[in-house]
């Protein structure tokens, strides 16, 4: 796990998902793309009964005035945590700053950064908290 992670305790899936994320690689392996691994990673969190929203719009604001959907995160977890999924070489930076945005623009406090392409993929989970949360 990253050094950005923090103990937060609540409202904290993380191992749950990190679960469905090793049994996912564990079925699929590396080398796919990331379309894959986040439809079957869907399928886990269903067959285990972990809430989830898919494909999620994520809206900004400048100034008072939308700017419309400015990404998309690949999964809501129990209204709770943003799940980003990759399946590159190496997470960058980019990556990280990326789910740190769709976590302010939310106002989700955690957020998985899982890259598949890392195996074991425990070693590719990026687990980052939004410090500058305001409460919704």
């Amino acid at each position: 796990m990253s050094a950005t992670e923090s103990n937060c305790g609540e409202n904290d899936f993380s191992h749950d998902i990190i679960g469905a994320a090793v049994e996912v690689q564990r079925v699929l392996g590396t080398g796919l793309p990331e379309s894959v691994y986040v439809a079957a990673l869907a399928l886990e969190l269903g067959e285990r009964e972990i809430g989830f929203m898919q494909d999620v719009p994520v809206s900004a604001h400048y100034k008072g005035k939308s700017l419309g959907v400015v990404q998309r995160a690949h999964f809501v977890v129990e209204q709770a945590m943003l799940v980003q999924v990759k399946a590159d070489e190496a997470t960058s930076e980019l990556h990280r700053s990326e789910l740190l945005a769709g976590l302010r623009l939310t106002g989700l406090k955690l957020g998985l950064l899982i890259n598949f392409h890392t195996y074991p993929v425990v070693k590719g989970v990026h687990r980052l908290v939004n410090k500058a949360r305001s409460e919704p």
